[in-house]
């Protein structure tokens, strides 16, 4: 008989990860002035609550519309028409707040689903091609896993950029320990080594 350690709830265990990944992204905004959390930190213009926005507009349609379960609030952003990359900032009148409450409210719409739905239950993702677009809730919260997890990684770059906070999330930031004249020894040194793999 398998123990307590070994036994498994699959959808506990996806949404487990899921929520993980969405605190950790709402976590990089902490602190942080209203220029610093809009700022464009790479020449893409990247930055921290376009991301939320971003992964707060696909996340609503995942697991809303995909579903038969359509979110009830407009996302202007993602209509036909809308300029490119609209959902990928924020712009003056939308505060972090009402980005951020956005993003909770999609939370409660997705568990919903998520409570709601079988692991095998059937969806169809509009903006796939028709040939891709069958799903079930189980592929849509591995990808809708995948999809945070990696707005979360480029959201730890902009963040280490605009003041040099890292981490993994909060109460955990998974770094090793140094203070900063440690980490400027380390990256001179990686420095070097670059230099060095370049010029062999």
């Amino acid at each position: 008989m398998l123990s307590n350690m070994t036994e498994s709830d699959p959808k506990a265990d996806l949404r487990r990860y899921l929520r993980a990944a969405r605190e950790a992204l709402l976590w990089k905004l902490d602190g942080l002035s209203e220029y610093d959390v809009r700022r464009p930190m790479v020449p893409t213009g990247t930055n921290l609550l376009g991301l939320v926005k971003h992964v707060a507009s696909v996340e609503a349609g995942y697991f809303g519309g995909t579903f038969g379960r359509p979110f009830d609030e407009s996302l202007p952003w993602l209509d036909d028409g809308a300029e490119p990359n609209a959902d990928m900032w924020a712009t003056a009148e939308e505060s972090r707040e009402q980005i951020i409450g956005l993003y909770h409210r999609v939370w409660a719409h997705s568990d919903a689903t998520i409570d709601a739905l079988a692991l095998d239950a059937i969806g169809h993702v509009p903006w796939w091609p028709r040939e891709r677009s069958e799903v079930t809730l189980h592929r849509i919260l591995v990808h809708m896993i995948a999809e945070t997890d990696r707005h979360a990684g480029h959201a730890d770059i902009v963040r280490e950029l605009i003041d040099g906070a890292a981490g993994l999330r909060d109460g955990n930031d998974n770094m090793p320990p140094g203070d900063q004249d440690w980490w400027e020894s380390h990256r001179s040194r990686l420095e070097r080594v670059a230099q060095k793999a370049a010029s062999a």
